[in-house]
């Protein structure tokens, strides 16, 4: 394999101003692609795509709200527009408020629904027609869908009942469109993180010890090797836990 497996590809990456959405673009544009990120804090993106192209890399800052339709919609015609093409999406905005139902208000849960769930599902299908264009058409004939989920979407904890929702979600969204895009040459998968250092590690039930929490590094690895795999292996799943995390 070529030491930059992605030489030519293009890559969109939604929550790329912090964490893992940042570690994921920095890891995909040092294997090669060129990668459009796609957040609401420009300024943060600005900073990154500066720091990328002076890299050597290829980066272009999309600013956008993408809880809202249109514009979610637009972030992914931008990416195209600039690049010319999209072969590799990635799915990594979201939102976690951790508490008990009855101390978490309807607003908060609205917001997951609308960045975890809504968004994801319009950032998709805005890309879809452009990513099975990208399969048909370039040398790897492949395209990759990466949402990054959560453990929790595989077996569902106390105090986020509607943060469990949405990943869970995510799992069964993933897993159809695996089998409806088959042919059309795009893999789905999901990245399931335990936790990560950065986000509400002390909501945690139980708690993480501040030593079993996963970088936004390693989940950006995971993502890497699942888009870097030739076209006839499709790891369609990679749950990932820090060494001493317990459940």
């Amino acid at each position: 394999m070529s030491d930059r497996p992605l030489a030519g590809a293009v890559a969109l990456v939604t929550g790329a101003s912090s964490g893992v959405g940042a570690a994921t673009a920095r890891r995909l544009s040092g294997e090669g692609a060129a990668v459009a990120l796609v957040a609401r804090r420009g300024d943060r993106l600005d900073q990154l795509t500066e720091d990328l192209t002076t890299g050597g890399g290829r980066a272009v800052a999309v600013a956008a709200d993408i809880t809202e339709p249109a514009l979610a919609y637009r972030a992914v015609e931008d990416a195209h527009d600039l690049f010319g093409r999209l072969d590799i999406v990635v799915n990594g905005a979201s939102v976690m408020v951790l508490d008990t139902a009855l101390h978490t208000s309807v607003e908060e849960w609205d917001r997951m629904i609308s960045l975890n769930v809504s968004a994801l599902v319009h950032i998709t299908h805005a890309a879809l027609p452009y990513l099975i264009d990208a399969a048909a058409t370039s040398p790897r004939r492949v395209a990759d869908l990466v949402n990054v989920g959560s453990l929790v979407g595989r077996t569902a904890r106390s105090v986020g009942s509607v943060y469990n929702l949405t990943k869970s979600g995510l799992n069964g969204f993933t897993e159809s469109l695996r089998q409806e895009l088959l042919s059309e040459g795009v893999r789905a998968s999901v990245v399931a993180p335990g936790v990560v250092d950065g986000t509400a590690r002390e909501a945690a039930h139980p708690p993480a010890d501040p030593m079993s929490a996963l970088r936004p590094d390693d989940v950006a690895d995971v993502v890497a090797y699942i888009v870097t795999r030739d076209r006839h292996v499709a790891v369609n799943e990679i749950v990932v836990r820090a060494g001493g995390q317990t459940w």
